[in-house]
């Protein structure tokens, strides 16, 4: 309720998040770059000073260019390769590890005791506390894993953790550690290869180049999918998503991105060239993303686990001080190289604020500039409007009244289709939406009017349908909603709240209710008490309201409505006898107007910032979000519609 108060906890939590999410795709940036270059890097004990400079930038700037290049294909096609290489590289480093300790120091277990860490801190003060932050390439890496939760469950990554990532880089770092303790004199080359034997030096080489792409394609693949799911929450600009896979879901390939991506990897290994800096950079990032990974946990514990709060103070105090601990050193390398991911951070967080905070005001233009249903009841032949046949899809953000780009649309072109859709796609705060909950139905007007509104959920992880399959979907869902109000309109279930319902809604919108797939011969429908928002959607996920419902439904004051989740057949089963006339009649059209073709009637937008505005808010709307409106996908194209069917509507939006 704190948080629901306080605007500014909006907007910093907001910020917060955003911070987490842009250092993520900073982390795409560094990950693919220091990870190949430092597998090439073991080049340079092989060959002289004087030719390895001038081959581990070319050669690790060639893998990276062929490693984007092929992200199109998607991974599924050399995915089963990623195991055994994984497998095999950490073997591999586990082997070298316990030869290192036998060899060279068995009683550097001691080392695990934290009595050591302690007295190190104490000793050097200032100094080891500086040195935290150029050790931060011990862990990072291992948070790439996590990427991969939409491919695994979570045990799976827990108990490949715990039991064979951990184990192995434990044995390699005190392998390594074993090692230095005897030749600590060597400060010419303090690295991993040093303490590989000469004769295993290549082999071990191909593996770790080997094990960095597939590291790489991890992060990688991590970027795609953060900035898909931050796309359909309208925090990032639209881009292309391509489904690489039809068997597994989830992995997928967005091209400007990889580009983009390609560009700064080989930008970063020619500028940095040397891991040291990649490592001050690639550290800074991740303890960033850890940092705010361990806060929004805190408020996970409360608000979704409802835990007391001194569970999540604890948490937030224990993990939050040794992550601030090592932020803070990594925080002393600024200069050297940790520059880089707060600059590109700084950039996305521009860009993702700028597009939500213009994305919320268009919802709010919308929202008070809809027009009333009595409007488009009052258009007829007498004002000299006409029915053409056919559908027409009005798409719009809005969950109840009319758009105002549809009233622009009857006025320039005083004609609309016989069967009005008013369709609004909500991307809603949870991964996925059941195919039974993800259609919202009911009518506009009375159903002489033959309008209906439609708003279709997806989840963040959700695939989009293509236009074709919509068009039929959306077609059979509304057949079956019509099936389902003429039952509910002659009485054939029981529906005990309809006339208190009804006395509610007599001169408003009728209700909405989610068509399903389960045949109506089956359990009678069921009523559940709630307005029409995202948060009636389960996925086994606590939800809250997304921020536009929470705009729409407060200052307006639109009745709360009662969704009726029904149930429904693919086919109409009832016989012809049966069914009522006007129920015929309704059908009839639909199909129809079905055969005669579907428009989709899409606002096209423009946004300027309304006289009096501050400086700051001209640049970000008439130049940033216009900019980036431009340079981006349309919503015909991310919608996938057709050229020859799409209607576009010209709006200015002064906000």
């Amino acid at each position: 309720m704190y948080l629901e108060k306080h605007k500014c906890l909006h907007t910093a939590l907001l910020i917060l998040v955003l911070l987490g999410t842009c250092m993520v795709i900073g982390d795409g940036v560094l990950t693919p770059a220091i990870s190949v270059f430092s597998a090439v890097s073991g080049l340079e004990l092989s060959m002289s000073n004087n030719h390895h400079q001038y081959a581990v930038v070319p050669i690790t700037c060639f893998i990276l260019v062929c490693l984007f290049a092929l992200q199109h294909y998607g991974t599924h096609r050399v995915g089963f390769l990623f195991a055994p290489v994984v497998v095999a590289w950490l073997l591999c480093i586990s082997a070298l590890g316990l030869y290192n300790i036998i060899y060279w120091n068995p009683h550097v277990y001691q080392a695990l005791s934290p009595y050591y860490m302690f007295k190190f801190l104490k000793k050097t003060k200032k100094g080891g506390w500086m040195s935290l932050g150029g050790i931060l390439l011990c862990i990072t890496g291992s948070e790439a894993m996590f990427a991969d939760l939409g491919h695994f469950s979570y045990a799976a990554i827990q108990i490949a953790f715990t039991f064979l990532v951990y184990p192995a880089l434990i044995l390699a770092y005190m392998g390594q550690t074993a090692y230095l303790s005897q030749h600590h004199d060597n400060t010419n080359h303090i690295g991993f290869y040093i303490s590989v034997p000469e004769k295993l030096r290549i082999p071990v080489l191909i593996i770790a180049i080997l094990a960095s792409v597939v590291g790489s394609q991890a992060i990688i693949s991590g970027t795609f999918s953060i900035i898909n799911q931050s796309q359909s929450l309208g925090c990032f600009p639209r881009v292309k998503v391509v489904h690489t896979s039809d068997k597994i879901h989830g992995q997928i390939y967005i091209p400007e991105i990889n580009w983009m991506l390609m560009i700064l990897c080989v930008a970063v290994t020619i500028g940095f060239r040397d891991t040291k800096h990649m490592g001050n950079a690639s550290g800074l990032a991740v303890m960033t993303v850890m940092l705010v990974t361990t806060c929004l946990t805190s408020l996970v514990i409360i608000l979704c686990w409802h835990k007391p709060p001194i569970v999540a103070l604890s948490f937030l105090l224990f993990f939050g001080s040794v992550e601030l601990l090592y932020f803070s050193a990594s925080l002393t390398k600024f200069t050297e190289g940790a520059w880089l991911p707060m600059l590109l951070a700084l950039i996305l967080m521009t860009i993702m604020f700028i597009w939500h905070y213009a994305t919320i005001k268009k919802y709010e233009f919308d929202l008070h500039n809809k027009v009333s249903l009595e409007w488009l009841l009052a258009l007829g032949s007498s004002l000299g409007i006409a029915r053409v046949p056919g559908i027409g899809l009005v798409f719009t953000d809005l969950t109840s009244g009319i758009p105002a780009n549809f009233s622009r649309f009857v006025t320039n072109l005083p004609a609309f289709h016989r069967v009005l859709v008013f369709v609004c796609i909500k991307s809603v705060p949870v991964p996925y939406v059941p195919p039974a909950e993800r259609y919202l139905v009911g009518r506009v007007g009375p159903p002489a009017h033959r309008s209906y509104r439609c708003i279709v959920r997806y989840g963040y992880r959700d695939v989009h349908q293509d236009v074709d399959s919509f068009e039929t979907e959306l077609a059979a869902r509304l057949a079956d909603f019509i099936n389902y109000d003429w039952h509910r309109a002659h009485g054939t279930y029981s529906f005990p709240e309809d006339n208190a319902s009804l006395s509610n809604e007599s001169s408003t919108e009728c209700r909405l209710a989610v068509i399903g797939t389960v045949s109506f011969s089956s359990i009678p429908p069921y009523e559940v008490e709630e307005s029409v928002q995202p948060a009636s959607v389960s996925g086994g996920f606590p939800t809250v309201d997304s921020v536009t419902d929470v705009i729409e439904m407060e200052p307006v004051g639109v009745v709360e409505r009662r969704v009726r989740f029904a149930t429904d057949d693919e086919s109409v089963t009832h016989s012809s006898a049966d069914m009522d006339f006007q129920m015929q009649g309704e059908l009839e059209d639909l199909s129809t107007a079905q055969q005669a073709g579907t428009a989709f009637i899409i606002g096209h937008s423009h946004v300027q910032a309304k006289q009096g505005s501050s400086v700051l808010k001209r640049l970000a709307l008439n130049f940033g979000y216009n900019f980036l409106r431009r340079n981006c996908r349309g919503p015909d194209v991310a919608l996938k519609v057709p050229p020859v069917s799409l209607l576009e509507v010209g709006m200015v939006y002064i906000v």
